[in-house]
């Protein structure tokens, strides 16, 4: 008996490693510390949005995040760029393939942070929700809210079909996944809820999480003086944007068994940037010194951006404040990140690149090759069509008042308000207080002027003659992604119109023009001052990576083969946009621009090989 229990011991000693093998692998927070397969580390992490990069760019910017001395990459998931209508869902297609991300990502090496939401903010259209949630009565976002809450379970039990399989328990790139983001600043912010159910709908989302299988651990992201309210017990708290470090530890204890990890969430390189104003820049040898002094004491960190990306199509969102009423974000994402909108790496890349190399036992990875960027030839427009007559051969929908977007069924683009009058009006005072967010305003076909919420230009002149007709031409220039004004922003016309203090109700009309695919063009001619179509065919032997310059132009979209670059507005401070080389082809490519202003008839698309990112008008 003594010799088989002495066998069985030895047995089990021999096993013992095995087990502690089985118990520690995959990532986990352990006597405060991170963990990987039961070896502390430290988490070296950039934030690059998968959605703001073309699929075809995606290992070379993982191989530059991994070249900076980086071993994690974190990204938000949007949940309005994946459920595309209501019910219809789309991981696969284009830079919707998240999937595939993070098989890239870990074959680059590279851990991943997913920050699911299900509210995002990131400059995102909406903070990341979809617009049509605000159609039910019944919904109110960001609360303890029954439909809500059900609305967000869809969404997480969607994405965990298609991250299942990817955490690091599972052999797979996802260490930890964020439950909600920046409560903190909301909760102070609406402080019209109580705090029981400003807890009650946090606390739901992280259980809602866990329930639907995302496993541990989980984090939150808050200033540190907003851990109060953003924390949630069994999640690990973590700051934004707080480069001292004893204020980081202190909060960190007091919210989380008086022990770290400790990590610094959102470390900003750069910053976000609007139309009409100056465009931020933070210096190298700023971020260089701090990213020093988190290595210095042990923090884990992530640059919020490391790589910025493009804010294609309508995707870019807008925040506020006492001076205007609506800031829309620029369409380039650049951020003032090391790595930039193109994909170089600058002189802050090269910086932070000289201090992790000195922290890191190993050489770095070498810096991926430049993708070619080049300036092609100018090329002239070869046909223009007048959008106001092309809009209205659709049908109209009729309505005694403006209907906002929402209610017409879209969600972004443009929608002509279009009313008929039978008595004239002389030199009335148009008054849109409702205005979201920009219009441009027509008496019988003639431009009249301009209203504007960036600028709370809410008024104008008009003169309506007998059997005249005002038309307004209002575009959505993104939903509010932050704060306490998430709540209201719905789009288009979304209170009465007045002139001279008479509510104008009645047979309005309205034509929508969402604007989701290039349109057909056919050649006519066209007047200044009304909004244009302009189409350009550009051949090209060799694609590479280019820039539009929009300088002389006023305001509008541009399409490349199909793609919406998104916006340019002459207020700058961007002029250019961004034109990735894998979306042009050897042969023809076709460029349609839709030109709001049109002050100035256009007679060719300029092309250069630099940004222009920092010019006001």
């Amino acid at each position: 008996m003594n010799k088989i229990l002495f066998k069985l011991g030895v047995l089990l000693i021999c096993l013992m490693p095995f087990f502690n093998a089985a118990q520690t692998k995959g990532f986990s927070i352990s006597n405060g510390e991170f963990q990987k397969d039961g070896k502390v580390i430290k988490i070296h992490s950039g934030e690059m949005h998968y959605e703001r990069i073309p699929k075809e760019y995606w290992r070379h910017r993982l191989q530059m995040i991994k070249a900076m001395g980086l071993n994690t990459v974190a990204t938000y998931v949007f949940w309005n760029y994946h459920e595309i209508e209501p019910g219809v869902w789309d991981f696969k297609t284009g830079n919707r393939d998240l999937g595939e991300f993070l098989r890239i990502a870990k074959s680059e090496g590279l851990y991943v942070i997913l920050r699911p939401g299900p509210y995002a903010c990131g400059e995102w259209e909406f903070g990341g929700y979809p617009w049509w949630l605000q159609n039910n009565p019944d919904l109110v976002i960001r609360t303890n809210n029954k439909a809500f809450l059900e609305a967000c379970k869809t969404y997480l039990e969607q994405l965990y079909a298609v991250v299942k399989g990817n955490f690091a328990n599972q052999g797979g790139p996802i260490i930890m996944v964020q439950a909600e983001n920046e409560f903190g600043s909301y909760v102070s912010q609406r402080t019209d809820i109580s705090a029981e159910d400003h807890k009650a709908y946090k606390t739901a989302i992280y259980n809602m999480l866990k329930e639907t299988g995302f496993p541990e651990p989980f984090f939150t992201s808050d200033g540190t003086w907003l851990f109060e309210g953003g924390m949630v017990e069994g999640a690990l708290p973590t700051a934004n944007g707080e480069s001292n470090i004893e204020n980081l530890k202190k909060q960190v204890d007091k919210y989380h068994k008086g022990q770290g990890p400790y990590m610094v969430a959102e470390f900003y390189s750069g910053w976000l940037d609007h139309w009409a104003e100056p465009f931020i820049k933070i210096g190298s040898e700023e971020i260089a010194s701090q990213t020093k002094k988190y290595l210095d004491a042990g923090v884990s960190f992530n640059y919020y951006m490391v790589h910025g990306g493009t804010n294609f199509g309508f995707t870019s969102g807008a925040n506020y404040n006492e001076e205007s009423d609506i800031q829309p974000d620029i369409t380039s994402y650049d951020y003032d990140a090391p790595i930039s909108e193109a994909g170089w790496a600058t002189p802050k890349f090269m910086a932070i690149r000289e201090v992790m190399q000195k922290y890191s036992k190993t050489k770095l990875a070498s810096i991926p090759e430049k993708i070619p960027v080049t300036k092609y030839p100018n090329q002239p427009v070869k046909s223009s069509m007048d959008v106001l007559s092309w809009i209205k051969k659709e049908k109209a929908v009729v309505n005694d008042q403006p209907l906002t977007f929402e209610k017409l069924g879209q969600g972004n683009g443009y929608v002509l308000y279009r009313k008929r009058f039978t008595q004239p009006i002389s030199s009335g005072k148009l008054k849109i207080e409702g205005l979201r967010d920009f219009a441009t305003v027509y008496v019988n076909g003639v431009k009249v002027g301009e209203l504007n919420r960036v600028f709370k230009n809410y008024e104008l002149t008009v003169s309506i003659p007998f059997n005249g007709i005002l038309e307004i031409l209002v575009e959505n220039m993104g939903r509010i992604n932050y704060g306490a004004e998430i709540v209201h922003n719905t789009k288009g016309i979304i209170s009465p119109v007045f002139i001279n203090e008479y509510e104008i109700s009645g047979g309005w009309e309205m034509y929508k023009m969402p604007m989701n695919e290039a349109p057909v063009i056919k050649n006519e001619t066209i007047k200044p001052g009304r909004p244009v179509l302009y189409e350009s065919t550009v051949n090209i032997d060799k694609p590479a990576d280019t820039f539009l310059d929009m300088t002389n132009w006023g305001k509008g979209i541009v399409f490349v083969n199909g793609h919406n670059l998104g916006r340019y507005w002459k207020v700058g401070p961007q002029q250019t946009l961004y034109v990735p080389g894998c979306w042009l082809k050897a042969g023809e490519n076709k460029f349609v621009v839709l030109e709001q202003l049109n002050e100035n008839t256009q007679k060719e698309l300029i092309f250069t090989d630099q940004p222009i990112l920092e010019k006001l008008n």
